[in-house]
């Protein structure tokens, strides 16, 4: 269930959803699992180097406000030679299927407010329903719905984080956005954690944060008097999410605490699109990770990924721009350019000649196979072509040099019209869907 924003007299939506789940290969399911502990492993030994991150963002920084704070706020951990002991990391690599290629492709690397993990395991469970209900009619084996774990394994990655943190009077604390439409999703996580492993939570906005919040002496993040291991982002990665400098100061009395951030600030950099685009570039995942094959397997998933430093590159989305996506350093759905808005924003760029182009990137343009599919919104259904884009959540924690956890932990299926660019759930354009292995 989603917060309704705009029906009158009505509290609750449901979520928008596909019918029926989706027909996925075996082969490509696989391949994303093995995935998972991998792209896990390079985000941690990515988040280590911070020249890395810093050189990487440099000329982003100078064009982007956002990015700049963010660095900044790095840069004063760099300077303190602040270390997280205990590092923990909820992921999302997405990934789609190109039709012309049969590849699995990787579409983003998402590091922070991985959300969505309570609604798709509810999903998962309504398809399995609906089949057992109608298997005759329907003919499918409500077995091949793949379950979701997402819940379970998330509420355990965070219950062992504030195991480790040893303080059983501290709390988790949840950082939501003031006006949350994903309540109920983070619903799930903090009924498992109380339930499963007796671990109290508490939802606090990033301005409640800075009114509320303070530090002892020895590092330990207080809020309004209460101790906090763990401090799960379920907000925090839009400009949005900070509209005055409150925000911005409570963002930095929680890098400086001695609470697990989930994402450090380090980590919340990696997931960047300018990050990724440079993790694509020959030679550079053998700067981070060791294994020739490990190095191949991830390799294999990248689409091809540009600067817009690149001529050659920038000419052919110019004159065929329906084979790219030109993608700014934003999260949260809705914010990627295409078709005649990407040529038209390049030309401008180009001509403008200023150093915002390093506020974007190019990116390989992936076209899943469609297939028909009924999707339900605000309790009405319409049958369409779709197209869908489906993540793997991985789970890493780190207790100085113990890996406690380095796994997948379940996954998120979102299927949209064939017809549409964006796919965001809560940005309008997808519905929430599961897989039916074949």
């Amino acid at each position: 269930m989603l917060r309704s924003g705009k029906a009158p007299g009505v509290g609750l939506l449901h979520a928008p959803f596909a019918l029926l789940p989706m027909s996925f290969p075996k082969v490509y399911w696989e391949q994303a699992l093995e995935l998972a502990p991998l792209f896990n492993e390079l985000v941690h030994r990515v988040s280590l180097d911070g020249d890395f991150l810093q050189q990487t963002l440099a000329r982003t920084k100078e064009v982007d406000p956002f990015t700049r704070r963010l660095l900044d706020i790095h840069s004063k951990m760099m300077e303190l030679n602040k270390k997280e002991d205990i590092q923990l990391g909820l992921t999302r690599s997405d990934y789609m299927v190109d039709g012309a290629t049969d590849k699995l492709l990787q579409v983003e690397l998402n590091t922070i407010s991985t959300s969505s993990n309570g609604l798709a395991c509810g999903v998962s469970e309504l398809h399995r329903n609906l089949i057992r209900h109608h298997e005759r009619e329907l003919g499918l084996d409500p077995a091949s719905v793949v379950g979701n774990t997402a819940i379970t394994q998330h509420a355990e990655a965070l219950a062992t984080a504030w195991a480790e943190y040893n303080n059983q009077s501290a709390v988790v604390l949840v950082v939501v956005q003031a006006e949350e439409r994903y309540m109920y999703d983070q619903y799930w996580i903090t009924v498992a954690l109380r339930e499963m492993y007796g671990v109290t939570t508490i939802r606090k906005t990033m301005a409640e944060i800075e009114a509320e919040g303070d530090l002892r002496p020895d590092g330990t993040l207080v809020i309004n008097g209460r101790p906090v291991a763990v401090v799960y982002f379920r907000a925090g990665y839009s400009p949005a999410d900070y509209p005055s400098e409150a925000e911005w100061r409570a963002r930095l009395l929680i890098e400086r605490s001695s609470a697990v951030k989930c994402p450090s600030i380090a980590h919340h950099l990696v997931g960047t699109k300018k990050i990724q685009q440079e993790l694509a570039k020959e030679k550079v995942l053998e700067r981070f990770l060791d294994n020739k094959s490990d190095i191949e397997n991830v390799r294999k998933c990248f689409a091809g990924l540009w600067s817009l430093e690149n001529d050659n590159i920038v000419n052919s989305a110019i004159k065929s721009p329906e084979l790219f996506v030109l993608k700014p350093q934003r999260e949260g759905g809705g914010n990627n350019i295409y078709g005649d808005n990407l040529r038209e924003t390049l030309i401008r760029l180009r001509k403008d000649g200023s150093n915002e182009i390093a506020a974007y990137i190019l990116m390989q343009r992936i076209f899943p196979p469609a297939s028909p599919s009924y999707l339900v919104r605000e309790g009405t259904f319409v049958r369409d072509n779709v197209v869908s884009e489906f993540g793997i959540f991985g789970a890493y924690l780190r207790n100085k040099d113990k890996v406690i956890i380095n796994d997948q932990c379940g996954y998120l299926l979102r299927t949209k019209a064939a017809s549409l660019n964006e796919g965001g759930v809560v940005a309008g354009y997808a519905f929430l869907n599961s897989i039916f292995l074949t």
